[in-house]
């Protein structure tokens, strides 16, 4: 009688297999590709538990192989490797290529799936971008499953998607953690600027290695905390170089060269990046004969030091010198030939770059995009479009400096339609190009589009920043939407001087004074020193407002307040503000004490003054210095025609436009435009090229008939030509900008702008432009149309209106 004996699992195995009864079972192979995988798997403990899992399914029939249990196809590794790790191979050597979703179709036809299967998914997936799919890998599979490979992938994962706080979550569930998942997190709260959470974790670390200490230093560093970095440095002896470096690298970047050398001196061991630190620190801080020692200290001249000491000289204008090291440079990179370029390029020297440009023999996108920027900049738009569609590969700054240069050079539109074909592109948009298209759009008061932009910005998280932000505060100031304007410089975290000068000009432009002086005491409340800038848009704000005595004040104790000495642009506000309220003869005597010559633009101010109050021989002074400085300056010959026109000298006139006429000068013709539909439609003075021009007219003379009825009368003074009062009637009628908002009215669904149009129809009538007891919403009532339309043939000389229009005065 045969004697039975009780195996465990593993034990019975493997005495069935001693004895050959299993061979070709699909127990045997199971328990053998298990083996196979726990003598591949690195050292780590973990749990108990097999390391290969079957899915929900039934396993297949003993005589069936994995590649029979899922799609027939090919094994991409011989068929000597044990199945599980031949599909483990084939996951990672998709992944590695990118094909993530072929990846997928191996892992899914897995009849039976290890612990490496499922990392090699999450790694793979996090190698290529795809968080959500890793993460729904690390969810979907069986705890017993999970390995510290596992929970400290993740862990990275969620850190590189910029979740800390997930991060963390997950770092507390762990059931066990080594070093890697200590350093993970550590890694994470430094990457991102949390210094404090970064120490935290370093103090809790039950042990620690090098890559422990070096990211706490590191992180104190690259956030500008160097005292705190030299204590844990001290705190340590067995330093390698990489942290003697990165200590050094951070005095250097706040230019504390005492204590960068100090260190330098100091260290046990030097290696290349050690000298090219202080060359470079040196030679960027203007400091070349000790940079120039150091390289020639330097034990091993590589080509990063010949660079760096290149770099020096070039930034410090010095470009013979430069050009002299470049050509004894035993090897160069490419870094060396765009420095060099860019030397040429930063100083006008356009031939030497271009020459040097095309004799470059291993160029990359930076080279193209120096010379895209170089030709931009000089106003050679076409050749820098001509180098941008050569170029083999594109990046966002590539499409950041061709629009650019449109912009600079006046070619908005073009520059709005490089934006959007940026982004067509899936191109990042990154904060130049926002900047840049901003700028555009307020150039030729896109505001919609503007607008479009602002959403985008606020989804790629720039809006904050000052850097686009001001860009963005700027668009909506020219615009004329200040109130939208104001919530962008409230968005603003960190305002520099420019987001408060910004804020003070667009509210003194449109005419809101007082709020610019709320906004000037709100900068210096904030510790924001005024600058030359700010007090030039102070003083705008007075004297748009009247507010003489208080412009005064400001004026003569700017430099003992705040240092700043008046230059001609703040005489000129002060020309302005006293000649709007009459005070010509203190003009005179301002003028008269000026420190330096007036230029064109003070006696401009002059002249201006002088025709609001009719003073006829001021006027002709202030035009006869303008004609000597600019004797092609249309709109000085403009304005003294008018002078003499409201005096009505009209023979003068008649010498005037005379003169234009045998000097040359030329009238830039008056026209406004507006933005319907992300189109932009312009008009002059009765226009008779719209293609609605026979509608516009009608609703003009309609609402015209309808607001005389009310007890309107045109104020005829305005129209400074010879002509009978029935034609001065008709020029005020079809003004440009008349005609702009009547298109706006009828092409713009009334319930869209009825806010602003209240607000508008308001300032109007304070500043006496409206008749104001009309009751505009009877008068417009029939007609169906909104309050806006009330400005049409009630205002005569138009500032500014609500729907985004722009006019250059005609």
């Amino acid at each position: 009688m045969r004697t039975l004996v009780f195996y465990r699992p593993l034990a019975l195995i493997q005495a069935l297999t001693a004895r050959g009864m299993l061979r070709g079972n699909y127990w045997y192979r199971r328990f053998h590709v298990s083996r196979s995988l726990r003598s591949r798997q690195p050292t780590v403990k973990t749990s108990s538990k097999p390391s290969c899992w079957r899915r929900t399914s039934p396993p297949p029939s003993p005589s069936s192989s994995p590649e029979e249990s899922g799609p027939k196809r090919k094994s991409p590794v011989a068929s000597g490797v044990p199945a599980v790790i031949r599909w483990n191979m084939a996951i990672t050597s998709h992944m590695r290529n990118g094909q993530c979703e072929a990846a997928l179709r191996v892992f899914n036809s897995m009849p039976c799936r290890s612990t490496v299967s499922y990392n090699a998914m999450i790694s793979g997936y996090l190698q290529n971008g795809k968080f959500s799919l890793a993460r729904q890998v690390f969810d979907g599979m069986p705890e017993t499953a999970r390995d510290l490979v596992s929970w400290n992938l993740m862990i990275s994962g969620y850190v590189k998607n910029r979740d800390l706080f997930a991060a963390r979550a997950l770092f507390g569930r762990m059931p066990t953690r080594d070093v890697v998942s200590w350093n993970a997190m550590l890694s994470g709260y430094a990457q991102y600027g949390y210094v404090d959470e970064a120490r935290g974790i370093f103090d809790e670390m039950p042990t620690r290695d090098a890559v422990s200490w070096n990211g706490l230093l590191a992180a104190y560093v690259q956030n500008g905390r160097l005292e705190e970095a030299q204590m844990l440095f001290d705190s340590k002896t067995d330093w390698e170089v990489v942290p003697w470096n990165c200590l050094m690298a951070g005095y250097v970047k706040k230019k504390r060269f005492v204590e960068a050398r100090n260190l330098f001196d100091r260290m046990p061991v030097k290696d290349e990046v050690s000298w090219n630190t202080m060359i470079t620190g040196y030679a960027q801080n203007g400091e070349l004969s000790e940079a120039r020692r150091l390289f020639e200290e330097s034990p091993t001249k590589d080509v990063f030091a010949w660079t760096a000491i290149l770099s020096g000289y070039v930034q410090n204008g010095l470009l013979d010198e430069a050009r002299r090291i470049f050509d004894e440079m035993p090897e160069k990179n490419t870094v060396s030939w765009n420095a060099m370029i860019a030397g040429y390029v930063q100083y006008k020297k356009i031939d030497m770059a271009k020459e040097l440009f095309e004799a470059t023999p291993c160029r990359n996108i930076a080279s193209w995009n120096t010379m895209i920027t170089c030709y931009a900049q000089s106003g050679n738009i076409s050749q820098a479009r001509s180098l941008f569609d050569e170029m083999p590969q594109r990046d966002c700054i590539s499409w950041a400096a061709i629009i650019a240069g449109y912009a600079q050079t006046g070619h908005c539109e073009e520059a709005l339609h490089q934006f959007v074909e940026m982004n067509r592109a899936r191109e990042r948009l990154n904060r130049s190009a926002f900047t840049c298209s901003l700028s555009a759009c307020a150039d030729i008061a896109a505001l919609e589009l503007g607008k479009q932009m602002h959403s985008r910005l606020v989804k790629a998280g720039y809006v904050s920043r000052w850097f686009v932000g001001n860009a963005l505060l700027s668009m909506y100031c020219k615009c004329g939407s200040i109130e939208e304007a104001y919530d962008a410089f409230q968005d603003i975290s960190d305002k520099d001087v420019v987001s408060w000068n910004t804020m003070i000009a667009g509210y003194a432009r449109h005419g809101f004074g007082k709020e610019a002086l709320v906004i000037f005491e709100s900068m210096q409340a904030a510790g924001i020193k005024p600058d030359d800038v700010t007090m030039v848009g102070v003083l705008s704000a007075c004297a748009h407002n009247g507010l003489v005595e208080r412009g005064m004040k400001y004026f003569h104790t700017m430099h003992e307040d705040y240092g700043i000495t008046a230059n001609d642009k703040h005489y000129t506000c002060m020309i302005d503000l006293l000649g709007r309220s009459g005070q010509l003869a203190e003009v005179v005597k301002l003028m008269k004490d000026m420190p330096f010559e007036p230029d064109a633009a003070t006696w401009g101010a002059l002249l201006g003054a002088s025709r609001i109050h009719g003073n006829t021989e001021l006027g002709e002074k202030a035009a006869k210095m303008i004609f000597e400085m600019q004797p092609e300056n249309s709109g000085m010959y403009v304005l003294l025609s008018n002078l003499y026109a409201a005096s009505g000298r009209w023979a003068d006139v008649v010498r005037m436009r005379l003169k234009m006429r045998n000097k040359g000068v030329k009238k830039v013709p008056g026209y406004s435009w507006i933005e319907v539909q992300n189109k932009i439609h312009t008009f002059s003075v009765g226009d008779p090229f719209h293609l609605e021009k026979d509608r516009i007219y009608a609703f003009l003379e309609e609402l015209d008939l309808k607001i005389k009825l009310a007890g309107y009368v045109p104020s005829t003074k305005l129209v400074l030509h010879d002509v009978e009062e029935e034609e001065k009637e008709q020029m005020l009628k079809y003004h440009s900008e008349r005609l702009a908002v009547a298109f706006g009215i009828l092409s713009v669904p009334a319930v869209d702008r009825k806010e602003d149009i209240l607000k508008y129809i308001a300032c109007f009538h304070s500043s006496g432009l409206v008749f104001p007891t009309i009751d505009w919403p009877t008068v417009l009532g029939a007609s169906g149309k909104p309050l806006h339309s009330s400005i049409i043939a009630a205002i005569a000389w138009p500032p500014t209106s609500p729907f985004g229009i722009s006019s250059n005065g005609g």
